[in-house]
């Protein structure tokens, strides 16, 4: 059984039918009593990492998922799902993560651009570079498309850097630390790319 877990952040009726789509029993989870229940989490999530954190606080979640992340079970967010894994983030000033993944969230740095008329948020469809062979990129090149939304973006050791995309500069997109795994972009808004990672995931 898969958990998505559910903070009131986020569109999760979207991430349930990706994961019917590719034959999975994944329900939508809100006890914190509970996720230890489940063999996989899903923490999806859209808007500000403040705004989330209080709510993963608040509701005892946070702590839920530390817990289940120390079981060794897997665990993977997407899009502020995943900036939410690192130790902080300087969204409206600087807030600390859930600290499963070494590293930091910041905002896109316009100055370092090598297109000045990007504009922020980076949104559609992009590169995911892939940086290692991991089982979650089973049946996908070694570089992909996937649908982005988001005016922040992650900063950690390359060793944790499992794909890369370039907007402006190269930034790190995809990450893994031993169970835990991180999307930047949205899988179930990225066609059969997205399904892909879902399906690899569900099959770690």
């Amino acid at each position: 059984m898969i958990a998505i877990v559910n903070y009131n952040m986020g569109n999760l009726g979207s991430v349930m039918n990706a994961f019917k789509k590719v034959g999975a029993n994944a329900v939508i989870e809100s006890d914190p009593q509970k996720l230890k229940e489940y063999d996989k989490l899903i923490l999806p999530g859209v808007g500000a990492f403040g705004d989330a954190m209080e709510h993963l606080n608040s509701s005892g979640l946070g702590e839920a998922i530390k817990e289940f992340a120390k079981s060794g079970k897997y665990l993977m967010g997407t899009c502020l799902g995943m900036q939410l894994l690192f130790e902080s983030s300087e969204e409206f000033g600087v807030t600390q993560g859930l600290s499963l993944v070494p590293g930091k969230v910041v905002a896109f740095d316009k100055e370092k651009f090598d297109n000045p008329k990007l504009k922020i948020p980076h949104m559609g469809w992009n590169e995911l570079f892939v940086q290692r062979d991991d089982r979650v990129f089973n049946g996908l090149e070694s570089e992909f498309y996937l649908y982005f939304v988001h005016s922040y973006h992650a900063v950690c050791e390359d060793q944790y850097a499992i794909g890369k995309t370039f907007y402006g500069y190269e930034f790190v997109s995809a990450v893994n630390k031993e169970n835990i795994y991180g999307f930047q972009p949205h899988p179930e808004k990225s066609h059969n790319n997205g399904l892909k990672i879902i399906e690899n995931f569900v099959n770690l």
